[in-house]
């Protein structure tokens, strides 16, 4: 078929870029790792396991208890790009169905309800999902035809629908039909359409959303002077990679998030160094970033609990190396905690544990990147306002 041939294109051309997704905000094709998401047909497949915060039944195991160490989200086989927000998660599978749990408190789940599942529950019955990213309490997802479907809270206008009234399932954005990827924050939301332009809507109180000002939009809204492959989005801060492979941030920069050697708000995307070496797209957290460079890890911004993996817990305002290895393959950023793939498939992870997101077994956090024991997956993903990890393994 024309679009499995498509897509097999795209991985090929990806293989060399970014063999594992980073969350929120990496992707490709017709989506948004977090960040930044890619069309399943691209993501590797398997069973999905998660560790950490469960209060709201956000890792789909039945209960509401924390786990420290990886465990298995029922029994399928075909899941693929996983994504986690506030209290909830979402994924797509392998057959273009799309299932969400969790916390529900703003219809977040896409089921029609406000009623949390502990479990996770089909969205509706279309199966040409292709892709899912999920805000703090709302979610987005791509399907193969290109268009953009939010649901959930929308209060500061995240869902780009025109108005501040929440929605229980799933809504088209507009009328576009040309989205390649999206991204949702904390409460604002980004997305490339063909041709490279960089669209956002939703929260703008510290101008995340790159168009100059701090008025929310409802709808989604240009964001100027960017050609870019791809979009990453913070809990209230932005970042692109623009085609030629040079780095702009924006919006809350009250750690260094935007990497720009201080901690003043942009408004408008703000260049992030000379180098034109970023790869895939960056990965957002709460109030820290990380990309990749050839395999090589670089993380700024906050680091109360060692989220950037240093050694330390000082704030950097700009990128830092993460040790000296030159093997990662993908990045994500939680609240407080990074997790990310090297070679191998071995997954790492550092900061914050206190609900045990790191996987390690029990609640200490760690400053520097450290390994799950004999553990190992194919796609690693949390997000800017989640406690919790999802893997694909």
């Amino acid at each position: 078929m024309v679009l499995r041939r498509r897509w097999t294109a795209a991985l090929a051309a990806l293989a060399g870029i970014m063999p594992a997704t980073t969350a929120f905000a990496v992707f490709s094709g017709k989506t948004s790792t977090t960040g930044t998401w890619r069309a399943a047909s691209v993501y590797p497949t398997g069973n999905l396991t998660d560790w950490g915060r469960n209060d709201s039944g956000q890792l789909g195991i039945g209960n509401t208890a924390d786990s420290v160490s990886p465990v298995h989200v029922g029994s399928d086989t075909t899941w693929a790009g996983p994504a986690t927000g506030g209290a909830f998660s979402c994924a797509v599978r392998s057959d273009g169905t799309l299932w969400c749990w969790g916390n529900n408190s703003s219809g977040q789940l896409g089921l029609g309800d406000t009623t949390n599942r502990l479990v996770p529950v089909q969205v509706g019955a279309v199966t040409t999902w292709n892709s899912v990213t999920t805000g703090n309490k709302y979610a987005c997802a791509l399907r193969t035809d290109g268009t953009l479907w939010c649901w959930g809270d929308n209060s500061s206008g995240q869902l780009g629908l025109g108005d501040n009234v929440n929605r229980s399932t799933p809504t088209q954005v507009g009328a576009f039909s040309r989205w390649q990827m999206a991204a949702a924050g904390g409460s604002h939301t980004c997305g490339v359409q063909q041709g490279n332009t960089v669209w956002c809507w939703g929260d703008n109180s510290s101008g995340q959303l790159g168009v100059g000002g701090t008025t929310n939009r409802a709808f989604p809204t240009q964001v100027l002077l960017l050609p870019a492959k791809s979009v990453s989005t913070g809990t209230a801060h932005t970042c692109a990679v623009r085609t030629d492979g040079l780095l702009f941030c924006w919006g809350n920069n009250s750690s260094g998030q935007l990497g720009v050697g201080d901690t003043v708000n942009r408004l408008i995307p703000a260049q992030v160094g000379p180098s034109k070496a970023w790869q895939g797209a960056p990965a957002l957290g709460g109030a820290q970033s990380c990309g990749l460079q050839d395999g090589v890890l670089w993380c700024w911004g906050n680091n109360a609990f060692g989220q950037l993996g240093l050694g330390d817990t000082t704030n950097r305002l700009s990128p830092a190396q993460v040790d000296v290895v030159s093997t990662w393959a993908s990045v994500t950023a939680g609240s407080t905690h990074t997790c990310g793939l090297r070679g191998g498939a071995t997954v790492w992870c550092w900061g914050n544990n206190s609900s045990g997101q790191l996987g390690l077994g029990d609640t200490v956090s760690t400053t520097t990147p450290t390994q799950i024991s004999g553990f190992s997956g194919s796609l690693v993903a949390t997000g800017p306002d989640a406690f919790m990890t999802l893997s694909l393994a």
